[in-house]
């Protein structure tokens, strides 16, 4: 199905599915090297005042594009994901190209392998365009690095994306690619999409394998965030995201902690599968505060929900508390501080932000002794509250999209808050290790998206994508940020 809005004048390769647009290129009705120019020159129309990109590899992306043609008129399979133009956050290493982490550390770092990820995307033949902004090595969920631009909202340029996954998603909302890769320690999936207003996805932790990122010991920073880091697609729709997941997922021993796998078929399941499910919703999980206009929206999608499934509604949560002081301890305990404070003064850089308080402070074994020990109270809390409920429903983030300047909207709902109450609900699931993704649920009055969380049980990533279809039937999408798309010639390799 082609995603179309009011005023796109003719057709568009990026206007089409991931899928339909895979097809479109095997069938041989669109070249590889065709829909690579058309995403390009969405880049070059679009990117200069968002800096979703920070690396652009046209002449790389073009060479791909041309041995996909090739071997398509040889005869030969390419993939699910032929020609289909992707972006890559620049915390994930594209072997041969640039990939900085978003510092001053690794600025001319051109990795010697690709993330595991990255090597299946080039197995199913994707074109890879370049790499994406981030925070500097994803310490951040606004997108500060002191290497690049800040990537700014595709709606509204003085506001923020979100982050750390910034470009990704911005270059997902802009239409200039079908499919992005984030990184999600703490939201950075889905912080992003909810801001940017796609859908994100952090699948359940080890169904998406992570190596070298987080686990090559010989490289500070780009090694932390073991024990929290998923890698999920940004896309603009569930079943887009369930093709990527059916290339990205499945085990590999590179990564300790991957799982099995349990199907090839990533296909949503069908709405029936959802009869009977239990959902439970939170606006504020007992101590957020919330902007009204996010609240609203999010009671809106479960009341919809419950009506269009015949759901029961629970108006409940896990009793897990404010998990943030917890969080950014744990964080500090997968850094590799002595590193990285080794590394700085080598190369005389001087570390700032989140990441200069986290390697500078003096953390004790107790702290996280404490810190582990939480985090295993808070797990046991939510498979409990999971065993009566199949979902749990909330704000993706507390607030829309603030100033860029800021790292927090220094307000909600009217009371002063610290500069991470915007970000309450999304680390749970980091936490917990559970699948769950952000949906587009509408814009505020302003303009500026709203997205819902939905976590789903131990490994329900299918049940999660299902149910994000649903909430997809209730708010069909009524327009994109940015010009329509541009029509381009069509023609075979």
């Amino acid at each position: 199905m082609a995603d179309v809005e009011a005023g796109d004048a003719s057709p568009s390769p990026l206007a089409l599915d991931l899928g339909a647009l895979a097809d479109a290129v095997r069938a041989r009705r669109w070249s590889a090297a065709a829909v690579t120019e058309a995403a390009l020159a969405r880049v070059a129309q679009m990117d200069a005042g968002l800096h979703a990109f920070c690396t652009l590899d046209a002449d790389g992306a073009r060479a791909q594009a041309e041995r996909i043609d090739a071997r398509l008129a040889a005869g030969e399979d390419c993939g699910p994901l032929a020609g289909v133009p992707v972006a890559v956050k620049d915390l994930i290493c594209t072997a041969g190209l640039r990939t900085t982490f978003g510092s001053l550390l690794y600025a001319e770092h051109v990795p010697e392998e690709d993330d595991v990820v990255v090597e299946r995307l080039r197995h199913a033949g994707a074109v890879i365009l370049g790499k994406t902004n981030t925070s500097e090595f994803g310490y951040g969920a606004v997108g500060h690095n002191p290497l690049f631009p800040t990537t700014r909202n595709p709606w509204n340029p003085a506001l923020t994306p979100g982050g750390s996954s910034s470009g990704s998603a911005a270059a997902v909302a802009a239409r200039m690619v079908p499919l992005a890769l984030g990184s999600d320690g703490g939201g950075s999936v889905r912080i992003p999409a909810s801001l940017a207003g796609v859908f994100g996805i952090k699948p359940s932790w080890g169904r998406v394998p992570v190596y070298p990122g987080c686990r090559d010991e010989r490289h500070p920073g780009i090694s932390s965030w073991e024990s929290l880091e998923h890698i999920g697609p940004i896309t603009r729709t569930a079943a887009d995201a369930a093709l990527a997941l059916s290339v990205l997922a499945g085990p590999t021993p590179r990564d300790r902690h991957s799982l099995p796998a349990e199907s090839t078929d990533w296909r949503v399941p069908g709405r029936e599968t959802l009869r009977g499910r239990r959902i439970a919703f939170s606006i504020d999980m007992g101590h957020a505060a919330v902007d009204p206009e996010v609240a609203a929206a999010v009671e809106s999608a479960a009341l919809g929900l419950q009506d269009a499934l015949g759901a029961a509604l629970d108006r409940a949560c896990p009793a897990t508390g404010d998990t943030q002081p917890m969080f950014e301890t744990l964080v500090a305990l997968d850094t590799d501080r002595a590193g990285l404070k080794a590394l700085a003064a080598e190369r005389g850089v001087v570390l700032t932000g989140w990441l200069a308080s986290l390697v500078e402070r003096r953390w004790t074994g107790d702290e996280f002794t404490a810190a582990t020990m939480a985090r295993k109270r808070i797990v046991n809390t939510t498979w409990r509250f999971m065993e009566e409920h199949d979902f749990l429903l909330t704000p993706t983030t507390a607030a829309p999209a603030f100033p860029i300047n800021l790292d927090g909207p220094e307000r909600i709902d009217g009371r002063p808050v610290a500069p991470t109450a915007w970000i309450a609900f999304s680390a749970l699931a980091n936490l917990t290790g559970l699948p769950a993704a952000s949906v587009p649920i509408g814009l505020t009055a302003d303009g500026q998206p709203i997205g819902l969380q939905i976590t789903g049980r131990h490994l329900d990533d299918r049940g999660v994508l299902a149910l994000s279809a649903v909430v997809e039937s209730l708010f069909p999408r009524g327009r994109w940020p940015g010009p329509p798309l541009a029509g381009v010639a069509q023609g075979v390799a």
